[in-house]
């Protein structure tokens, strides 16, 4: 299968980490909100492992593998407690939460683009897949937080771009079959590159223009 890239136990400890990185992320939204330890949670597990959940009810690879591999969805909670205990001290590593983020980032694109190819979607599903599977958690979380999901605002840093990226690297490399552990590691380390460089230097997609060329005035 395409989807294969790592050996299974390199593979899945790969998902792990991403796993549990994301869902720091999504227990620290819920520690600023002044959420439960039970919001916490839910919130953890909704941004570790909802962009694989939706690609893979998409796709129709049931029962999801969140509720198959019970390390995948233990992983979350074991974020969720570390930020339960530990969130002041969690905030300020931020930056290397933001670094292994990317990294997940660039993995769950490039392993979401090929699982969308393995079950016989085209060029552009399959890349979108990978996209929504790198962002979609990101996504569930803010929408349960009350708050404009951050890949959509100006004024963060891209960060579904850097996937899209790193997913249509995957379905070129596909198309030419020239797909490995080598050029996918590459994929998804362009996508991490991307990422870090618009941490680093404030990259934003553009917004819309009026038709005298000025941008617009709201924010």
């Amino acid at each position: 299968m395409t989807s294969q890239l790592f050996p299974p136990d390199v593979q899945q400890t790969l998902d792990l980490v991403g796993i549990f990185v994301f869902a720091l992320s999504g227990g620290l939204l819920a520690v600023r909100k002044n959420m439960d330890i039970f919001g916490i949670c839910v919130l953890a597990e909704a941004t570790a492992l909802g962009g694989g959940v939706m690609r893979d009810l998409v796709i129709g690879a049931t029962p999801v593998v969140a509720f198959t591999n019970l390390g995948y969805f233990v992983t979350p909670l074991m974020a969720a407690l570390v930020v339960f205990f530990l969130h002041p001290e969690v905030e300020r590593i931020n930056r290397a939460v933001q670094t292994l983020d990317a990294l997940g980032l660039g993995l769950f694109c490039v392993t979401g683009t090929a699982k969308a190819h393995d079950y016989g979607l085209g060029a552009v599903s399959a890349m979108a897949l990978g996209m929504l599977t790198a962002a979609g958690g990101g996504v569930i979380r803010d929408v349960l937080a009350h708050e404009m999901p951050a890949l959509l605002r100006w004024d963060r840093e891209i960060y579904a771009v850097p996937a899209l990226v790193g997913s249509a690297m995957v379905v070129v490399l596909i198309g030419a079959g020239q797909l490995t552990t080598a050029t996918g590691t590459a994929s998804a380390l362009t996508a991490f590159v991307l990422r870090m460089l618009a941490l680093r230097y404030g990259w934003r997609a553009p917004r819309a223009w009026h038709r005298n060329g000025s941008r617009t005035s709201e924010e």
